[in-house]
């Protein structure tokens, strides 16, 4: 099954082009934190420079873990129940569900070695920019060199690896086997209820903290981190929510909004690749840039010189959020793309059925819209959540913030997800909609 993975790949390769983009961008994510460790190793380093460094890599390079398994999850996910109709073909064929797997495996594993060869070059040079950036805040010693070597390689196609064979397994296991819903569930449910608790139990260890401490930002910021997860588990039921207040007052705005409501209502589920993202893009851009904020307002009203390790926490949270924003921003826009892309046969059908292209174009910019309402409400949530207790401790106040900081956020979020909705759905429209329903799956 295997060569069948291989010729797969090669025949189709724009069926696993936001496969490959997730793994390169992780890869090359993980890499070049993860290179901050082996330039922390080398010998004759100091003492202040390689615990710099460690702790960049440590902190930021763990981040880095979490949005790969979660991009490379997410995009394979989306890729197999796309091709439902591919594989139950296979089935009806002779092909048994194990080589069923070994193929959509093979595939998996074939893109992740290739994203992330592809990531190394760019890795090394993200992090040759990293440790300059330490270099111009007097954080690490100008001698210190960048290295590039055992850890990071084994971080980056480590965690790729196991992140995509881990992800396509499971995706392909419950389309040929079709796994109990109610069990996935169960599942779910657990997952989303144990990230929001270990998220509000974060957030609640800044309370028993001192307000001078060097690692005051840490739990607040991860508390956001987990709250955003465990609001996105649950964000299609919150979706369908959200349709149940407004789903009757759009269905009378016309055809496309008719469309748009009952579609997201049959999509919900699917939509989560789209929504997890989306939630932590809003909750993580929201918690560390007004905590920093907060914290740069304090230390300037003191008067006082900053600290190396003032200086270190502020250089590694605007790393933190920069990375992981744009992280996030870049699959929310590789998740809409690839979700909506794919939808060139229901599209097709809407035509044929006498709905027109600019409805179709409406129904995809409304369901943006939701989209967009749920994951930016759900992602501010959380980041509230962080910073009203990392404000109230540092300064002993609520948090009294201007909004313009989080209408950028929103902005940024919504321009993501609606630009990339109407673009890739124009674009698709382009094929004929008898074409469009008569193509191969």
């Amino acid at each position: 099954m295997l060569g069948l993975a291989l010729r797969s790949v090669r025949q189709r390769p724009g069926r696993f082009a936001g496969t490959l983009f997730a793994a390169f961008l992780g890869a090359g994510v993980s890499m070049a934190f993860n290179s901050l460790h082996d330039t922390a190793g080398v010998s004759g380093i100091d003492d202040t420079s390689a615990e710099t460094l460690s702790t960049s890599g440590g902190i930021v390079g763990g981040y880095g873990t979490v949005l790969v398994f979660l991009a490379i999850a997410s995009t394979l996910t989306v890729n197999v129940r796309q091709r439902g109709d591919e594989i139950e073909l296979l089935r009806r064929t002779g092909a048994t569900p194990g080589q069923i797997r070994r193929m959509v495996v093979g595939e998996a594993v074939v893109v992740a070695l290739v994203g992330t060869a592809l990531a190394v070059w760019p890795a090394m040079l993200g992090g040759r920019a990293l440790l300059g950036a330490f270099h111009d805040t007097g954080q690490v010693a100008r001698s210190v060199d960048h290295a590039f070597g055992g850890v990071a390689l084994s971080a980056g196609f480590g965690v790729t690896l196991i992140a995509a064979v881990g992800a396509a397994y499971l995706s392909v296991r419950r389309a040929t086997r079709g796994a109990a819903p109610a069990r996935r569930g169960r599942l779910r449910t657990a997952g989303g209820v144990l990230a929001l608790v270990a998220g509000a139990g974060s957030i609640a260890t800044t309370f028993a903290m001192d307000a001078t401490e060097p690692m005051l930002m840490a739990p607040a910021v991860y508390g956001a981190v987990l709250l955003s997860v465990g609001f996105a588990t649950f964000s299609p039921a919150l979706l369908r929510g959200v349709l149940g207040a407004v789903g009757r007052l759009l269905g009378k705005f016309g055809g496309g909004s008719y469309l748009a409501v009952q579609n997201t209502r049959e999509r919900a589920a699917e939509l989560a690749g789209v929504l997890v993202p989306l939630v932590l893009f809003t909750g993580v851009a929201t918690a560390t840039l007004y905590i920093q904020r907060v914290e740069s307002h304090v230390l300037d009203a003191s008067g006082l010189a900053r600290s190396v390790e003032d200086k270190n926490a502020e250089t590694l949270n605007l790393i933190v959020v920069g990375v992981i924003v744009a992280f996030a921003c870049l699959m929310v826009i590789n998740s809409l793309y690839a979700a909506t892309s794919y939808r060139s046969r229901e599209f097709g059908g809407q035509r044929l059925a006498g709905a027109t292209p600019g409805q179709v174009e409406r129904m995809v910019l409304i369901e943006g819209l939701m989209l967009t309402v749920t994951g930016v409400g759900l992602g501010t949530l959380a980041g509230l959540a962080g910073l009203a207790a990392f404000t109230s401790v540092r300064t002993e106040t609520g948090p009294a913030q201007s909004p313009l900081l989080w209408l950028g956020i929103a902005a940024i979020a919504a321009t993501a997800v609606l630009l990339t909705s109407w673009a890739t759905a124009r674009r698709t429209l382009r094929v004929p909609a008898v074409a469009a329903v008569t193509a191969a799956a």
